[in-house]
């Protein structure tokens, strides 16, 4: 039992959501200036090396997914492959996919970074962050949004700036570790073309659902794609 009120308990879960995100952002903000992600390096060794960066920066930290980085052909790969491991070269793009967990609440996080100066992998760099806020904004002009109809305009948007979608999900719950069991159909939890139900809603535990939007981009004839993610309707 607690004595918390609805509200309070919901008001902590908001707070721990953001204080993962930001966590996180600080991360990868110190990646950056280390330099991790480079070319001449494996991807599994700079997965270590964040890895090892988290748990100096904030402790020993859990990740409820996989940790990804992926380079050159392997940034095509959807989330669910697992490609042999590969050397960052001069002219890639690489992108990380980390959820590290910070007090039992989850950080769903992706960042992009472009090697080189090819054109087209330079355009993606700033589509992805260009595009997460259009979805961002279209999904808060619409309180009664469905999984479906958010999908479809970040699909829409995808493929008006040139690129298609690299999964078959633009996002999904974010929570208490682990969020993939707190609601039920698997539909319901992400942002698909399968899912009608609002996003603005209760899940089963009578809970508010907080969503990830998550951007994997890619432009199969030229060989490559691009990844982006954080928190949709919170910070």
């Amino acid at each position: 039992m607690t004595d918390e009120t609805p509200d309070v308990s919901e008001n902590r879960r908001v707070e721990g959501l953001i204080a993962a995100q930001e966590k996180a952002i600080a991360l990868f903000a110190e990646v950056e200036t280390r330099g991790l992600v480079a070319p001449g390096r494996g991807e599994r060794e700079v997965s270590d090396q964040i890895r090892d960066l988290a748990n100096e920066m904030f402790g020993t930290t859990k990740h409820w997914h996989k940790r990804i980085i992926r380079s050159g052909p392997n940034t095509l790969r959807p989330y669910q492959d697992n490609p042999p491991d590969r050397v960052i070269r001069s002219d890639d793009v690489a992108f990380a996919d980390f959820g590290p967990i910070f007090e039992e609440y989850e950080a769903d996080f992706g960042r992009t970074y472009v090697f080189g100066d090819d054109p087209h992998k330079q355009r993606l760099l700033q589509d992805l962050p260009r595009l997460f806020d259009a979805g961002r904004a279209f999904f808060a002009a619409r309180p009664d949004i469905t999984g479906r109809q958010l999908y479809a305009e970040v699909e829409r948007l995808a493929t008006a700036a040139g690129w298609t979608i690299g999964t078959w999900h633009t996002g999904h719950l974010v929570g208490e570790f682990p969020h993939e069991r707190n609601d039920g159909a698997k539909a319901e939890s992400y942002i698909t073309p399968e899912n009608d139900t609002v996003l603005r809603r209760t899940n089963r535990a009578g809970r508010t659902c907080h969503w990830i939007l998550e951007l994997h981009l890619v432009d199969r004839e030229r060989g490559f794609g691009g990844f982006y993610e954080q928190l949709l309707d919170l910070a």
